[in-house]
């Protein structure tokens, strides 16, 4: 049996957001980041108001209410991209470099932007990290099938999810390879010159692609033998109930009060 432990997420509970059907659940993410996204920049009421909401579905999940918040801060490092927005939007002046002969100018509607970024991506990242939790893997997959994800793209995740541990575990076995068959002498260091270092990564590398690839081709053959027709299937029915479409209306009207909040903070 495959394992997904590595990007599996899942915590299991009895919670009236793991009894939701998985397509409610992918489609109110989807529905909050597109909220999120349109937010104006400066719109700090409703980025509040987008918090409130995560922390409820964390409640409601009894994941606790910082669960979400604490995953969260992995993402911090790649907003910081957006940082250039601070010296590239136009506004009333903050501070000022002088690099050789480039002046550079640091603006409030910048500062403004770039916050408002990081703002989308970290409530964005902490709705993702509920679903996941909250929804198992292959409920996940079903459900975007569902929703007329195309199957193929699917079918990719669906087998990146599922054999991503089986390929750590063929680079975790050349790594003991290589190190039972290297000699390290006392208080010497081990290893060439980068570019041997680099030789052997070579090498590794394409003895990982082939490793995989003969794997893959045997693995394939014999989900065929047992009927694989393209598509993985789930326990659980899917069937949409009274309580999932109540969820459906109540996200509806509170991603509503919260654009109608930020329409009372124009970008700055």
């Amino acid at each position: 049996m495959m394992h997904t432990h590595l990007l599996d997420r899942y915590r299991e509970a009895q919670s009236v957001i793991h009894r939701l059907d998985p397509r409610v659940k992918v489609v109110v993410t989807l529905l909050f980041i597109v909220s999120t996204a349109l937010l104006p920049d400066g719109a700090w009421f409703a980025f509040a108001l987008s918090f409130i909401l995560v922390l409820s579905c964390s409640f409601l999940a009894r994941l606790g209410v910082t669960f979400a918040l604490r995953r969260s801060f992995v993402v911090l490092p790649f907003a910081l991209a957006a940082i250039t927005a601070i010296i590239a939007v136009p506004g009333r002046p903050l501070f000022m470099w002088q690099i050789g002969g480039t002046t550079i100018i640091g603006t409030d509607a910048g500062v403004v932007r770039f916050l408002s970024i990081l703002a989308r991506s970290w409530l964005s990242v902490q709705m993702a990290i509920v679903l996941t939790a909250t929804t198992n893997v292959p409920d996940l997959l079903h459900a975007l099938r569902h929703l007329r994800v195309p199957e193929v793209l699917v079918a990719i995740v669906g087998f990146m999810l599922r054999y991503l541990s089986v390929l750590a575990d063929e680079a975790a076995r050349l790594l003991r390879a290589r190190e039972a068959r290297s000699a390290l002498l006392a208080n010497r260091r081990g290893g060439g010159s980068p570019g041997w270092r680099a030789r052997v990564a070579g090498y590794m590398a394409g003895q990982l692609f082939l490793r995989s690839y003969e794997r893959s081709d045997r693995v394939y053959n014999a989900m065929l033998a047992r009927g694989f027709a393209g598509r993985f299937l789930a326990i659980n029915p899917h069937l949409m109930r009274e309580h999932d479409w109540w969820a459906l209306a109540v996200t509806v009207v509170a991603l509503t009060v919260v654009q109608l909040a930020g329409q009372g903070f124009p970008p700055g």
